[in-house]
């Protein structure tokens, strides 16, 4: 039995890999960036051969950095952001670049296949409401708008299922690619109404499989290029959120993650199944657990944006401006993609409201960080409306490096935030399930062997007071800009 696995995430922002060791845990790490193209209003696409050079440079690193042989390692599991779309021919190559799953540009076809869905109920059917991460009016926007891509595509796959399929797996789609797309029912089989609506031909949807299925071997090629060994199993992983949260050790009821990507999700575990048209239904990577969730369009590369528009001033120095400033001054909206959940309206806009003469990039920066705070409270307001409590909330990612940040999010929502001390995300949970795959583990819930969590923080009681009034200003400012961002929307197209 082969002592090493791999895990690998392909996020919006970059892609990580570990190499991971059953008996010690994470042995090393290494990440690549990734480039987002935002062409225009709602585009985010990225390019699958940067994907594929991420992965391989990564690889070749633990390798080195680790110094482990390859015959050592026995199985490689892929995660990344979920329902990202690639089309691809017979033989598995993209036909373009990706489209993401914060992209908005079917924002017509959403509103179409939602008028001839009208009499399905899509939330108990599929999990989810149709909105603009749905994969049907995705595939209807390249059908009129790139014909001729559309009319080469075999399949239909995601991000983290691509990459192994360029590894060597046939193609495929895991679980959650599949229950997030909302192209197929929550128990299973294809949402034949969703199809008809779109036109859209069931043989172009890939087979699905559960994470750690073993779906294919490394092959020759892939062998070369990473310096793994010819025939290294490709185990199935999942989206990177849920991945993230198993890694981190959300497992029992009540238990939360506050993941700070390019994106921000929230997940909360649960052992029934539950639809809320306002939230995402995952299945948890332990069978018969599930994990309701929230996804915000953007959180990290909303950060991004605003460093690279003052300069590209270091982030831990904006911290520091940041941190002198009065909480809740200024209001941002941060729907600078639209909006995923609670609010699926791809045409929603970014704002910044309250500013005078005497504000600097401090405030605004600090507003920006409150902004995603925000968002996972109003989140958490929703989780609370259908019964769902909040018992134990982690938080992990690149934002939760920032202490700032990390206590800003404890008095915004007046919870306990335990930071999982050096979590690799999904990467992690990516690699443990390979280990699951190739019977290296042999219990689901080892996962929580490999984490640390270290000391929680606590609300600040004035700071949180603060916040409840700037909670309460800000979703009256989101309800207020409403109409005025849809009549804005529509002005470029």
């Amino acid at each position: 039995m082969s002592d090493y696995t791999i895990g690998v995430d392909i996020g919006t922002t970059g892609t990580k890999t570990v190499l991971f060791s059953t008996d010690r845990g994470i042995v090393a790490t290494a990440t690549r960036e990734t480039a987002l193209y935002s062409t225009g209003p709602g585009i985010a696409e990225a390019d699958t051969t940067q994907w594929h050079d991420n992965v391989v440079e990564s690889i070749r690193e633990v390798l080195t950095v680790g110094g482990v042989s390859a015959a050592s390692v026995g199985a490689v599991a892929t995660s990344g952001m979920v329902p990202a779309v690639v089309p691809v021919d017979r033989e598995g190559n993209p036909l373009r670049r990706a489209i993401l799953q914060n992209d908005a540009r079917a924002h017509r076809e959403v509103a179409e296949l939602g008028a001839a869905l009208s009499g399905v109920d899509l939330v108990t059917l599929t999990g989810s409401a149709l909105t603009q991460q749905s994969v049907a009016p995705t595939t209807v926007w390249l059908r009129e708008h790139e014909p001729e891509i559309y009319a080469r595509t075999a399949h239909w796959v995601g991000s983290y299922d691509w990459v192994l399929t360029a590894l060597g797996a046939p193609c495929h789609v895991e679980q959650n690619w599949a229950l997030e797309s909302g192209l197929f029912s929550i128990d299973g089989p294809i949402a034949t109404p969703v199809l008809e609506a779109a036109k859209l031909d069931p043989e172009t949807l890939a087979p699905v499989h559960r994470p750690g299925t073993r779906v294919g071997e490394l092959s020759a090629r892939a062998a070369e290029l990473t310096g793994l060994r010819a025939g290294t199993a490709l185990v199935v992983g999942g989206a990177d959120h849920v991945l993230s949260a198993y890694a981190a050790g959300v497992n029992r009821p009540g238990d939360a993650l506050v993941k700070l990507g390019g994106a921000g999700d929230i997940l909360v575990a649960s052992d029934t199944q539950v639809v809320d048209e306002r939230l995402y239904l995952d299945a948890h990577p332990v069978p018969g657990h599930w994990l309701p969730n929230g996804c915000m369009a953007t959180s990290g590369s909303l950060i991004r944006w605003f460093q690279a528009l003052v300069g590209g001033a270091d982030l831990s120095a904006l911290d520091d401006e940041a941190a002198q400033r009065a909480p809740a001054e200024i209001l941002c909206l941060p729907y600078f993609l639209g909006e995923k959940s609670p609010l699926h309206d791809p045409d929603l806009r970014g704002t910044f409201a309250g500013l005078h003469l005497g504000h600097t990039r401090a405030d605004m920066y600090r507003s920006v960080l409150e902004a995603i705070a925000f968002g996972f409270r109003h989140h958490v307001d929703v989780f609370t409306d259908i019964g769902i409590p909040l018992s134990r909330v982690m938080i992990t990612n690149g934002g939760s490096k920032s202490t700032l940040w990390k206590q800003i999010h404890a008095d915004v929502l007046g919870l306990e935030m335990l930071p999982v001390r050096g979590h690799p995300g999904a990467s992690l949970g990516a690699a443990v399930i390979a280990a699951i795959g190739i019977g290296a583990l042999d219990d689901w819930s080892d996962a929580g062997r490999f984490i640390t969590l270290d000391a929680p923080y606590v609300p600040d009681p004035a700071r949180a007071a603060a916040y409840d009034d700037g909670y309460s200003a800000w979703r009256e400012l989101g309800a207020a800009m409403t109409p005025i961002s849809h009549r804005l929307a529509r002005t470029p197209r």
